[in-house]
């Protein structure tokens, strides 16, 4: 009984430590990103503005018309895309699931572009568009890996597929309307460039929801990754969750996409990342991968602008998820390759 007492307290102490840390790693990267970019800003004045502001001072414009837009911008789409890749993981039981793997960001990016073409001076249009994207493209892939036999293999078929033929989509949209071609090349990429509070406020409300409620679902979300069979023995509804899991992850990646564009790889590198040092409890999964997708935004967008030539935080990424995901392809366990 003693020993068992002190396993718990002594979990309980480490997944503390762990939040500390990546609270601190977060802090860190925030910090850094207001302060680094085309103009340096002193980390004193950094406080002054935000603990005796001048508000007509350049400084202060600065901050809060650009930095800090941005910032807020990284660490909503970093927290979004990673959760939303957890829910895709464990609901479609693929390692190599992700918004950017099976084409959800190509769904929601596609009607994007239709309602940017459709409602040219709509605020709302992009960020419902997107939401709608995500989710019917989502239900399209999972439909039809079950028509065919459900394999992991099938669910990657199936997002390339669908995503092969979302991207013709949106190459037709881009030579019909040459007013959307002249402002899509950085949507396409995934750009945090020229974010406002006006831009991201109803996207970061709707993606914290999500994130909030992702965590309360935390429970049937480790029941539905045993299995559909064992999850039904347990008294789990598990076409409604599964479907209702779904439903939040499109609206996480959906929300990302309407204001950062086709960011890439975050859901499935952080949430592999976090699962190997954290362990695959989604009730400490999805709060890690949220913690620490933010940072890991955050820090690519600190390399783009760090670079001689500003480079978009999505080709940062790209840089990183590909390898990565090449690496999980051939990564060998227990002899044998893994099964995607």
């Amino acid at each position: 009984m003693t020993n068992k007492t002190n396993s718990k307290s002594n979990s309980r102490s480490r997944h503390i430590y762990i939040y500390i840390l990546l609270f601190g790693l977060l802090i860190t990267a925030s910090f850094l990103s207001v302060m680094l970019g085309s103009v340096y800003i002193n980390p004193a004045d950094i406080l002054k503005c935000f603990f005796t502001p001048d508000k007509t001072s350049l400084t202060y414009i600065l901050i809060m018309n650009i930095r800090l837009p941005r910032m807020l911008g990284a660490i909503i789409a970093g927290m979004g895309l990673s959760v939303a890749g957890v829910i895709l993981q464990g609901v479609m039981n693929n390692a190599l699931a992700s918004p950017n793997t099976i084409g959800v960001n190509s769904g929601a990016g596609f009607f994007v572009m239709l309602a940017m073409m459709l409602f040219p001076h709509s605020g709302y249009a992009t960020s419902i568009a997107s939401f709608v994207g995500a989710l019917l493209t989502t239900l399209a892939i999972y439909a039809l890996a079950y028509m065919a036999d459900s394999s992991r293999t099938t669910i990657i078929l199936a997002g390339i597929t669908v995503s092969s033929f979302l991207n013709a989509g949106i190459n037709t949209i881009k030579l019909i309307n040459t007013d959307i071609t002249l402002n899509i090349t950085s949507f396409l990429m995934g750009t945090l460039s020229g974010l406002t509070f006006n831009k991201i406020a109803l996207p970061a409300i709707g993606i914290i929801a999500a994130v909030l409620v992702s965590f309360i679902l935390a429970k049937p979300l480790n029941i539905l990754s045993l299995g559909d069979d064992y999850a039904r023995s347990l008294g789990l509804n598990v076409p409604l969750t599964r479907f209702f899991l779904l439903v939040l992850s499109s609206i996480m990646a959906g929300l990302v996409v309407s204001f950062a564009g086709l960011l890439s790889f975050i859901g499935l590198i952080v949430p592999h990342i976090c699962r190997t040092l954290f362990g695959s409890d989604a009730r400490y999964l999805l709060p890690t991968s949220a913690l620490l997708g933010a940072s890991f935004v955050l820090i690519c967008d600190i390399i783009g602008i760090a670079a001689p030539y500003e480079l978009p935080a999505g080709i940062i990424m790209a840089f990183i998820g590909g390898p990565f995901f090449m690496y999980l392809l051939l990564k060998k366990k227990g002899g044998r390759r893994v099964n995607a």
